[in-house]
């Protein structure tokens, strides 16, 4: 005997009528004041960090930016020293070297660093060749600047090897020439820097997944295909930190020019960490150089905001 459900009239089932949702959970009840207060006590030494060691002496500079202060007077004046800041030949220059080490960071350490992850990525001696190169990270921007000082002086390493090989021609004045003594410079700061964007690289290959790598050689791509349609697409989020270190790191540097040419010849090489430098510290012109720190301040936040506004952006 089987058993059957009578048929559902159907008048009894309105394709178009509305699902019936559950009603909606009440509002969960609102955290307990005493959990709010254990919080805050736990976030408050941090954020207290901040506003002491980021904020207050960010807007002290502020401040004193509109004063004429040689450290023992201080007289009001304005936007006075931002009209001077911007109407002073040495710094259009300072701000056209900051934007030559940007440049150079982004196609010499990123696109070296890049290079050689990928190419070192599945080779037998590989990992020996990556040691080779992140090696000199290792070393303080200082101590960078002191080796290539003597490399790049004047008779130094770099002359006696081209003397030596008959090539006398190319001896020249690395770091007394305008734009040489910029250019060599990044030229060492790569070498130092390209480890870092070398094991970063490294570490976002090895995120991706290896069928997909098969799928793609399965279906034919190889080589500079399987880079540019594959590998990098997936190397995107580590591009986006990698670029985004370096173009704030760039806009920063301070050290090796300050070892290597010391901002010259003249302020022919100087950037805007220099500047900075020199107008606070050299010149004792404090509102000059807290101008020039706000500047710089700004460029960097913007930068960095319009770079990651771009990258981040979701994509459908």
């Amino acid at each position: 005997m089987t058993l059957t459900q009578p048929p559902v009239p159907e008048t009894a089932v309105d394709p178009q009528a509305p699902v019936a949702r559950p009603p909606r959970a009440a509002p969960g009840h609102r955290v307990p004041l005493r959990v709010r207060l254990t919080g805050g006590a736990f976030l408050a030494p941090s954020v207290v960090l901040v506003l002491a060691l980021l904020v207050a002496p960010f807007l002290f500079t502020i401040y004193r930016s509109f004063f004429n202060d040689n450290g023992f007077t201080r007289s009001w004046v304005g936007l006075g020293n931002y009209r001077a800041m911007f109407a002073d030949p040495a710094f259009g220059q300072s701000v056209l070297n900051t934007f030559l080490w940007v440049v150079g960071t982004l196609l010499l350490p990123v696109g070296i660093g890049l290079a050689i992850a990928v190419g070192t990525w599945k080779l037998k001696l590989g990992a020996l060749a990556r040691f080779a190169i992140v090696l000199p990270y290792a070393i303080s921007g200082s101590a960078t600047a002191v080796v290539w000082t003597f490399m790049l002086s004047t008779d130094g390493g770099l002359d006696t090897l081209l003397r030596a090989m008959g090539l006398d021609p190319l001896v020249s004045q690395w770091l007394l020439q305008w734009p040489l003594n910029t250019v060599m410079m990044i030229i060492a700061t790569t070498w130092q820097a390209t480890g870092a964007c070398v094991i970063l690289f490294l570490v976002g290959l090895q995120s991706i997944p290896p069928n997909t790598l098969e799928a793609a050689q399965i279906d034919g791509a190889s080589g500079w295909r399987l880079f540019w349609s594959v590998t990098f697409p997936q190397l995107r989020p580590m591009t986006v930190v990698v670029v985004g270190i370096s173009i704030v790191g760039s806009l920063k540097v301070f050290d090796q020019v300050l070892l290597l040419t010391n901002g010259g010849p003249g302020t022919a090489s100087e950037t805007l960490a220099l500047t900075m430098y020199r107008e606070t510290f050299t010149l004792s012109r404090y509102g000059s150089g807290a101008a020039v720190a706000v500047f710089l301040t700004v460029v960097v936040v913007v930068a960095s905001w319009a770079y990651l506004r771009r990258q981040l952006r979701p994509t459908d």
